[in-house]
């Protein structure tokens, strides 16, 4: 896990995010804080009620309760789910189906009651689904609300199935699905024309209820949008944004996908930073862009103006950082990109195979 050396590296972060080396690891410390609330509750002779999402990046969660469950004991006897959404309209034994999905991964393989999982009806008439959705809300309610809330993030920013557009008040509805979402649900339907055009999704209002919500994302695919979600502005065109007035969540990431935040980004933006070799390189790289000039016409002027400052004092004047990191990169250009014998005199003249275009 990756610790902030101080507060002012997450200054810029609205929701707490918690960066793991590895997805793995992401995945096993949330199942055991979901483990701990099951045995807690159990103690107390209470339920346990489940947020669950689908898709690829919780699977390691139910495959580490899995595991707990057989290895540890875990019993789910009191626990009670609710999932986010499905695809509408949609039969349960569809290969696309939620309702595979979840037993295929965790429901099967543990020892819930069968009548304590709720997942939305994509079978369910057009005309039925309004009240369908109601008394969904209304379930929800009566079984004392959701303890944890599980979530992943679409590139649109949404979570469950609220895409952008979708009101903080919202709740458990059909929706018509974004056309980014339907392009990457592409391959799961076999062309983007086989994917529902709708689906039914709890709200964010539903999402908003729940005590505890983790939102988890992995891979650098997800960067960008997890960087706009904790620290860019609250709005409707980003869901998962308003989890930052949520009072108990938690974004939970792995290093790829935490990487446009700003603490990892530019940290020099948020604090003090160790001026390694690849840490100026970036840096310098950085400002160049931001300030639209070649990197060698930078100045003293540009470093002071962009949050350089400690950079320079170290190692400055201006003029000696440029032509520095400049001759660096000067020196991984080859002139031989068909190839070269081994007779090297900078990185990129090393012998390597003809790269094919």
């Amino acid at each position: 896990m990756h610790h902030p050396s101080s507060k002012a590296l997450t200054r810029r972060e609205h929701v707490p995010c918690v960066v793991f080396e590895h997805m793995r690891e992401a995945c096993q410390a949330v199942a055991q804080q979901i483990a701990e609330l099951i045995r807690a509750r159990a103690l107390q002779q209470r339920t346990c009620v489940l947020g669950l999402a689908t898709g690829s990046t919780p699977v390691g969660i139910y495959d580490e309760l899995v595991r707990l469950h057989r290895e540890d004991g875990l019993s789910f006897a009191n626990v009670i789910t609710f999932n986010l959404d499905e695809y509408f309209p949609m039969q349960t034994n569809e290969l696309q189906s939620y309702v595979r999905f979840m037993h295929e991964h965790l429901f099967d393989l543990v020892d819930i009651p069968r009548e304590n999982i709720n997942i939305p009806d994509g079978t369910q008439s057009i005309e039925q689904v309004a009240a369908y959705c109601e008394a969904y809300e209304e379930k929800i309610q009566n079984c004392g609300g959701i303890d944890i809330q599980i979530l992943g993030i679409g590139r649109t920013g949404h979570i469950g199935f609220n895409e952008p557009g979708s009101g903080k008040e919202s709740r458990t509805r059909l929706i018509t699905l974004d056309r980014v979402t339907r392009i990457d649900a592409a391959s799961d339907f076999f062309g983007e024309e086989n994917v529902p055009r709708r689906a039914i999704t709890m709200g964010v209002g539903t999402i908003m209820d729940a005590r505890q919500v983790i939102l988890l994302a992995f891979g650098e695919h997800k960067a960008p949008i997890v960087a706009r979600a904790a620290e860019g502005e609250v709005t409707p065109s980003v869901a998962a944004s308003f989890l930052q007035s949520h009072p108990n969540t938690q974004f939970v990431l792995d290093v790829a996908a935490a990487a446009e935040l700003t603490r990892f980004k530019t940290p020099w933006l948020v604090g003090s930073v160790d001026w390694n070799e690849t840490r100026t390189r970036n840096a310098v790289i950085w400002l160049a862009r931001h300030a639209n000039k070649p990197l060698l016409k930078l100045t003293d002027q540009d470093y002071n103006e962009e949050g350089l400052q400690d950079l320079l004092a170290e190692k400055g004047p201006a003029y000696n950082i440029n032509l520095s990191v400049f001759r660096h990169l000067q020196m991984t250009i080859t002139g031989w990109p068909g190839g070269k014998p081994d007779h090297a005199k900078r990185p990129g003249d090393l012998p390597r195979p003809f790269d094919a275009i």
